[in-house]
């Protein structure tokens, strides 16, 4: 008989913890997972899901102007923010319905309570004061968003938790920050009709994604009526008479019915007992882990977003897969953050997989990159302006495409399929030799024959 209560306790009921706990249980394990606020965690309760499903609301305006352009005539339209809302919290309570129902068909416990770490294998169930052990803790408790405590006026701001969350559409916002969720809700709300200003202190918008991609956003946010301002920030924050007043650095006094601050995310290990049972963080309250998601104490692991390695969501599933075929299969095996397909849910959209040109020049001698700027088929008809961007690099020397990156409508679809292309190691051959499907965006992936230019040392010549 163990002397524990269980084989494996999770703190963290999103979608990293979950997928651990009802393995491990699947597998026969005794497992307890506790989750303080819904189960889903981020992704599914206030990030990645709701989000995408907002993204989706905010296109139909201009699927309605495109309308035209092929015949149809398209009445007076309007919309509700409340029933976009509330359609999505129905679907929200479902998604999460999902996960607790896996859990309990795996035989895990189920704990709706927060939980805290007492020592290496003790933790207190914060909502009755109980105290339970484990042999294994693994903990989950993924990021929040940076509150950006040192602005004043903080606090009359929202993040991306409450954007989900607010009770009118408000008439105007300004956005702080340049990332991708920064990005994403100026598109969304811009898109619902709001009047969005983005303010950025960095030179350009989504710093680590590839310039040409970067830039052409940006022109295309622009043209569609997106304020956006680049090396500026906000000073402070402050109420006025029709809502609220922002004091920038370079761009003088602006207003706005709601600000948002997409400052980027901290762990959320405030609180946890890290300290009692001797786990090691790092100078922004990240859990330092090895190669294997295990912490310095033997018997404790740490995935996901409380990390701080790659904060995605998939990327915190693989990790507990990782965790499962260490701890329990006698398997070690690593995460692989190699080739990790992501996506930009703006509008128009980003699809990426591999190395920027920036990243790939530091990397290899020479590079050929294959390049190809178009007006989409629909828009011919439709009269949009929008233009793809499908760009290919290449090592010169092996041939092997090192990264692809695409700017336009369905991206994050074709950066799905060109991960499994780039992780199996295909060449530059091994695409000219793919017949093409026409007539689709996609087939200009496979009709780049001659390289736009070529990177030596890092430089364009």
């Amino acid at each position: 008989m163990s002397s524990y209560d269980y084989d494996l306790f999770v703190i963290g009921g999103g979608s990293g913890g979950v997928r651990g706990a009802r393995v491990a249980a699947s597998l026969g394990k005794k497992v307890a997972i506790a989750e303080e606020y819904r189960y889903g965690g981020t992704c599914v309760i206030r990030g990645c899901v709701p989000k995408k499903l907002f993204v989706y609301a905010s296109q139909f305006h201009e699927h309605f102007e495109d309308a035209a352009g092929f015949g149809w005539t398209v009445g007076e339209s309007s919309f509700d923010w409340k029933k976009l809302v509330a359609a999505k919290d129905a679907e929200i309570a479902r998604l999460e319905g999902l996960y607790k129902k896996g859990l309990a068909g795996a035989n895990a416990e189920i704990l709706e309570t927060r939980a805290e770490l007492v020592d290496a294998h003790t933790v207190r169930l914060v909502k009755t004061g109980q105290t339970v052990t484990a042999k294994t803790i693994v903990i989950a408790t993924g990021g929040r968003p940076n509150p950006h405590a040192a602005l004043p006026g903080h606090e009359l701001c929202i993040s991306s938790n409450e954007a989900f969350h607010l009770e009118e559409l408000p008439k105007s916002i300004v956005i702080a920050g340049g990332g991708y969720i920064a990005v994403e809700f100026a598109n969304i709300f811009h898109g619902l009709g709001v009047e969005t200003t983005l303010i950025y202190r960095g030179a350009e918008i989504l710093s680590r994604f590839d310039e040409d991609l970067r830039r052409g956003l940006h022109e295309a946010m622009v043209a569609k009526g997106i304020r956006i301002l680049c090396h500026d920030m906000l000073q402070k924050v402050s109420k006025g008479e029709g809502g609220l007043v922002l004091e920038t650095l370079n761009s003088g006094t602006l207003q706005a019915g709601v600000v948002m601050l997409a400052l980027g995310r901290d762990p959320n290990t405030e609180g946890l007992g890290l300290e009692a049972a001797g786990v090691a963080i790092d100078e922004r309250g990240a859990i330092i882990v090895d190669d294997y998601s295990r912490t310095n104490v033997e018997n404790i692991y740490a995935l996901g977003d409380v990390t701080n390695r790659v904060q995605l969501t998939p990327v915190a599933i693989h990790e507990a897969m990782c965790f499962i075929e260490t701890e329990y299969k006698n398997n070690p095996t690593r995460p692989d953050y190699e080739l990790i397909p992501t996506a930009v849910f703006s509008q128009p959209e980003i699809g990426t997989v591999g190395l920027s040109e920036e990243e790939a020049g530091k990397r290899y001698g020479e590079l050929e990159v294959y390049r190809a700027q178009f007006r989409p088929l629909k828009a011919t008809l439709s009269g949009r302006a929008e233009r793809m961007i499908m760009k290919l690099i290449v090592d010169a020397g092996s041939r092997k495409v090192v990264g692809a990156h695409i700017l336009g409508h369905d991206a994050g679809e074709m950066a799905q399929l060109l991960g499994v292309t780039l992780k199996a190691g295909c060449t530059k051959d091994d695409f000219d030799q793919t017949m093409a499907l026409h007539p689709t965006a996609a087939e200009e992936l496979v009709t780049m024959y001659a390289p736009s230019y070529r990177v030596r040392d890092g430089q364009r010549v």
